[in-house]
């Protein structure tokens, strides 16, 4: 899926350090980063197996599908994840992320753990499957649903974590009446660089929805870039950013979703 228009902004941030958006889609968007650019990458990709499982694609999953102004009247640009598209993803990231610093946060929903999450031993090393607790219960089909996975891996190098005191489920509660679907909280971002990331390392998002990954960069002092196909998930995500660079405040998330075991 590609921008009809791509739109961009750039500034600099504490000590020139960059933080970077476009609109663009996600494959074209990595294949115009150079090889080895990248330190980490932290994403969410919005999957499209899931809800043409369920066959929801008029009901409620995120957000109101039946408000008009998005693509079939849903609120964001799904990623068709064939296994060739998915393949192809991979690659890019492999080839962006640096050999010897490259760490890889991947996200996953129930479904695209089973249908995709396989695909990303051939292109890294994978070292953990990671649980994000919402503590509070979603919707769901026979149970309702209260986790997502994480893939953690490595691209080829032995780079220890840098805080490796946090467990393997984050008790991170969801953000309720969040302002953008499915926003994910800034904290399990938090936690991704807490442990990878590192003094002006570059954090990539490819799908960077509501733009969490970057404030949780811009907090860490890292040099960050990202993308999404969407006219909403862009304005946004870089009004978001201008806003918690000049003043501080993150106007979709005014409190801490962290719980104890990883305080």
């Amino acid at each position: 899926m590609k921008a009809t228009k791509e739109k961009r902004y750039k500034t600099n941030y504490a000590s020139n350090r960059t933080v970077e958006v476009v609109q663009d889609d996600c494959i074209r968007f990595l294949k115009q980063q150079p090889n080895e650019s990248i330190d980490l990458i932290i994403t969410d990709p919005a999957y499209s197996g899931m809800n043409g499982h369920l066959k929801l694609g008029s009901g409620r999953i995120v957000g109101k599908y039946a408000d008009k102004g998005q693509q079939n009247g849903k609120w964001f640009s799904e990623f068709q994840d064939t296994e060739e598209n998915y393949k192809e993803f991979l690659a890019e990231c492999k080839r962006v992320l640096k050999k010897s610093t490259g760490h890889l946060y991947i996200m996953f929903d129930s479904f695209s753990l089973l249908s995709l999450a396989p695909l990303v031993r051939q292109y890294f090393d994978v070292k953990n499957v990671l649980v994000w607790d919402k503590v509070n219960v979603g919707m769901g089909h026979y149970y309702r649903r209260q986790h997502e996975f994480i893939i953690f891996g490595t691209n080829g190098n032995k780079r220890k974590l840098k805080n490796q005191t946090f467990p393997d489920v984050w008790k991170v509660k969801r953000i309720h009446n969040a302002k953008y679907p499915t926003q994910k909280p800034v904290e399990v971002f938090d936690i991704m660089i807490s442990a990878s990331g590192g003094d002006n390392y570059t954090v990539c998002d490819p799908f960077l929805g509501s733009g969490s990954a970057a404030i949780a960069a811009i907090k860490a002092k890292c040099n960050f870039i990202g993308c999404d196909v969407s006219d909403k998930a862009f304005a946004t995500s870089s009004s978001r950013i201008k806003t918690f660079i000049s003043t501080g405040e993150d106007i979709l998330q005014n409190k801490s979703s962290v719980r104890d075991n990883i305080k």
